[in-house]
């Protein structure tokens, strides 16, 4: 790329990212309250995304073969855990992940 694209494709990516954090205080200013199924998908979407994470995370797990998916059952179980616990997403995320990995890297 010449540096005349580099700076065209820099300013696209940085005015679509403009686009796309302003268009919803533009359409859902605050003289009007948002509407219902907006605030529905508000709630339902993130449980949604992470239920269709698990399900891709486990797609390939193979219970009869290599390590039974005891990495997996573990950190799952970690997971819910340490959420149950703390009550932080982020938290429980890094600790499955990081336990899986351990997991995977040293014991099995």
């Amino acid at each position: 790329m010449t540096v005349a694209q580099q700076i065209i494709t820099i300013f696209i990516c940085a005015f679509a990212t403009m686009i796309t954090r302003f268009t919803p205080f533009v359409v859902f200013n605050s003289k009007k309250p948002t509407p219902k199924f907006i605030q529905y998908l508000g709630k339902a979407l993130p449980a949604a995304i992470f239920g269709m994470l698990v399900v891709y995370c486990l797609k390939n797990v193979e219970i009869v073969t290599g390590a039974h998916a005891i990495p997996e059952v573990i950190s799952i179980i970690l997971i819910t855990l340490v959420h149950k616990w703390k009550r932080n997403m982020l938290l429980s995320i890094g600790a499955g992940t990081a336990c899986y990995m351990l997991l995977v890297q040293f014991v099995f």
